[in-house]
């Protein structure tokens, strides 16, 4: 099985200059490649796969460009592939690919693994990388396996990441007889079926005051300043800090929920149109429901775990989980707790919905 193992680099100058111009030529390679792709296509109604445009690559676009034969070859060929494969993704229905600009401030390269080109080091906490040699690194997890590429990253904050791809045997968990339901939320950021809540940390919340203070001090200083590019970082450092808090909550929250249990079951969101209402975008962003569920699903994978999504469509805050009556009532967000008209049980929404979401779960298992 694939897994990817992050760890912070800390390149010295003369490696953060050769970082610089790989993600440089990486950029100047994709939007080449996708340029005369698309002109080849225009003029000659000559579609080009991966391996004719890296062959033009090396034969044509390196002589014309000597700089390019300074950068890691795998960095290019990696390139050239993650725009043949954006046009996959358009041809399914994404997005047509677009230009790279040198302003983006998110900045990465894959390496490939071969002849030991790629180490790790344990010990004297270093890895080593193709053209970069060795680089001191944070090595705060040891893996088993073989390696099979590098992905090197710049945040907008400066720092430097290395996500190493290994194959490797993941030893799963003990299995149990244990079923849950969760429910999605934002005042308690996931409700299970048995009355557990997650309370949402509100992340952004917190770190809100310091971002708007940064955000006006920058708007009040001169563009591409010493001071402007300072304090564009410090913003980058804010954001940073906010994702990092944001994601070890989930991994806690969602590796709890792996352990205890053998079905997860939840519902399959539209995120995108939830998004759309103004007043509860920012609240559905902070507490990423999206990453909820990726990371149940590649973690029940890896612990031979079942994880099943309900239709999203499905009126789970509406029926009472006891007798199966319907209360269109409940669509009022407002309306925390209700009263069964049938029955005369008093549920809470969330709770109510989550053990819903197991019942519907279950009953698709059986089918």
């Amino acid at each position: 099985m694939l897994k990817a193992y992050k760890y912070k680099i800390y390149p010295n100058k003369k490696q953060e200059e050769l970082l610089a111009k790989t993600f440089g030529c990486a950029r100047f390679v994709y939007n080449n490649m996708l340029a005369y792709k698309n002109d080849m296509y225009e003029k000659e109604n000559k579609s080009l796969s991966k391996l004719d445009l890296n062959n033009y690559c090396n034969r044509v676009l390196k002589e014309e460009n000597i700089f390019l034969k300074e950068v890691d070859k795998f960095a290019l060929t990696n390139s050239i592939y993650n725009m043949d494969n954006a046009y996959k993704k358009f041809y399914k229905g994404s997005g047509y690919p677009k230009f790279k600009s040198k302003h983006n401030n998110h900045k990465s390269y894959t390496t490939n693994y071969t002849n030991n080109n790629i180490e790790v080091d344990f010990v004297g906490n270093k890895i080593k990388l193709p053209k970069l040699k060795e680089v001191k690194a944070k090595v705060h997890r040891k893996f088993s396996g073989k390696i099979k590429n590098a992905t090197i990253s710049q945040k907008p904050s400066g720092k430097y990441y290395v996500s190493i791809l290994v194959e490797t045997d993941i030893n799963p968990l003990p299995t149990n007889n244990n079923k849950i339901g969760i429910d999605l939320g934002i005042k308690d950021i996931v409700i299970t079926s048995d009355g557990k809540k997650y309370e949402n940390p509100k992340t952004l919340q917190k770190y809100e005051k310091k971002l708007t203070k940064l955000q006006r001090r920058l708007s009040r200083k001169k563009k591409e300043s010493n001071n402007y590019i300072k304090n564009k970082k410090q913003i980058a450092k804010c954001h940073e800090k906010i994702a990092n808090i944001r994601e070890d909550y989930i991994h806690k929250l969602t590796h709890e929920i792996i352990s205890e249990n053998q079905v997860i079951i939840s519902e399959d969101l539209g995120i995108k149109n939830m998004l759309r209402n103004h007043r509860l975008a920012k609240s559905i962003s902070d507490v990423s429901w999206y990453k909820i569920t990726r990371q149940l699903e590649y973690k029940s994978l890896w612990n031979r775990r079942k994880y099943i999504k309900i239709d999203k469509y499905y009126a789970s805050s509406q029926i009472c989980n006891i007798c199966g009556q319907k209360n269109t009532d409940t669509k009022n967000l407002s309306i925390r707790k209700w009263e069964c008209p049938c029955c005369k049980i008093t549920h809470d929404r969330d709770i109510n919905a989550a053990k819903n979401i197991l019942n519907e779960g279950l009953r698709l298992l059986t089918i």
